[in-house]
């Protein structure tokens, strides 16, 4: 069994699972598994994920899980805590089938119970590739404490945001703890609910491009980020508040970003694109608005590793508070290619007798891009994107 614990998931999922439940607790969604990398996966495979996903049902919230995710998570309140303790994966709602190397997974169901998938999914999915191809990790603790020291000298806040991609669970938790003892005050905390339990850090982690993605299909693209921000701020009120802004191009979202929005929001994230143009961007944005552009944070996530933290930093200088959420360069630097995939929102219903709507994505990368081709166009044509 690969995923061994209930809290063995990325906080964010957890937070737009609350936030889902709050507002849209009727919605029906469909997710699809996009292998960007192509990598063609070895026979049996589909079967050996089924009984993985099978195996899902058996996990439940351990009282100490949720004696943690009281301390720690202030931002939920008790009715979901306790909808978490009683929560049960049903199987059912994942369809995966394979053709020669060629695998499709998809995961359809109301979103506040299917939202939990995704996670422990890509994270099944990578380290079952590893184990059935024969693939074992090399010079985990070496290199993460190198790394964790290179961090520490340019004094680089930082956190673990590699779960989705890791090599195994073994190695993530043997990455956190070595970031852990070896970073001081600059090791914020992990994405990981179960690895920041175990290691005595901070859950970290705010909302997921699907939260843009669901407001742009059912109220449009122009309303999207307006909505979805604003959907946020109503169920969180403040709390975690770094948002992000390339779900419909970053252009797109400073265009439509309110004074209030940008007041409240603690700051914003660079998941795609060019890093120094989304730095300027950003702060002239805050300028503009009159708001000191030191007050706010910028978190970068894009393929960080330490050669490109050290440029940002160089860059930013101390125009406004930077830290950096690195993934696959900690929990899958192992001497292994790493599997480039994801899984996105790809329909959604505004309730189960509705037709399904379009969902896409079109990122600050035209790789990135997600969904129907022709709904992308559609997208794209709607914000005046070439």
């Amino acid at each position: 069994m690969i995923i061994k614990h209930f809290t063995d998931n990325d906080l964010y999922k957890f937070s737009v699972m609350l936030a889902i439940q709050k507002l849209y607790p009727r919605s029906y969604v469909r997710y699809e598994f996009i292998n960007r990398g192509h990598t063609e996966f070895p026979e049996g495979f589909a079967e050996r994920l089924k009984e993985e996903v099978v195996a899902m049902t058996k996990l439940k919230m351990t009282k100490e899980e949720k004696r943690y995710i009281e301390r720690r998570c202030y931002f939920f309140d008790p009715a979901f805590i306790d909808f978490l303790e009683g929560y049960q994966y049903n199987p059912d709602e994942v369809l995966i089938t394979q053709e020669g190397g060629d695998l499709k997974v998809s995961i359809e169901g109301y979103w506040y119970r299917t939202v939990l998938w995704e996670v422990p999914l890509m994270a099944m999915i990578s380290e079952l590739y590893f184990i059935m191809t024969g693939q074992a990790p090399q010079g985990v603790k070496e290199k993460t404490v190198e790394k964790a020291k290179g961090l520490v000298a340019m004094k680089a806040d930082y956190s673990d945001f590699g779960t989705r991609r890791r090599f195994s669970f073994d190695v993530h938790d043997e990455v956190v703890g070595a970031l852990r003892e070896n970073s001081g005050e600059y090791f914020k905390g992990t994405s990981n609910v179960y690895l920041a339990m175990k290691h005595n850090t901070t859950p970290i982690g705010t909302m997921p491009h699907e939260w843009f993605m669901y407001h742009g299909a059912l109220f449009g693209y122009r309303a999207a980020n307006i909505k979805a921000l604003e959907a946020w701020v109503e169920v969180f009120q403040g709390s975690l508040g770094i948002t992000l802004t390339d779900t419909y191009t970053t252009d797109s979202f400073f265009k439509s970003f309110s004074l209030k929005q940008a007041k409240l929001f603690d700051g914003v994230r660079c998941d795609s694109g060019d890093v120094i143009e989304f730095t300027e961007k950003a702060i002239q944005f805050y300028k503009e608005n009159r708001i000191d552009p030191a007050s706010k944070t910028i978190v970068y996530s894009d393929s960080l590793n330490l050669e490109e933290v050290k440029r940002i930093k160089d860059f930013v200088g101390d125009r406004v508070h930077d830290t950096y959420g690195i993934g696959t360069y900690f929990t899958n630097d192992v001497g292994v290619k790493p599997l480039n995939i994801v899984i996105k929102l790809s329909a959604i219903k505004a309730n189960p007798k509705g037709e399904f709507l379009q969902a896409v994505k079109l990122s600050d990368v035209m790789g990135k891009n997600t969904g129907n081709e022709r709904e992308i166009e559609i997208c794209k044509l709607t914000l005046g994107i070439d």
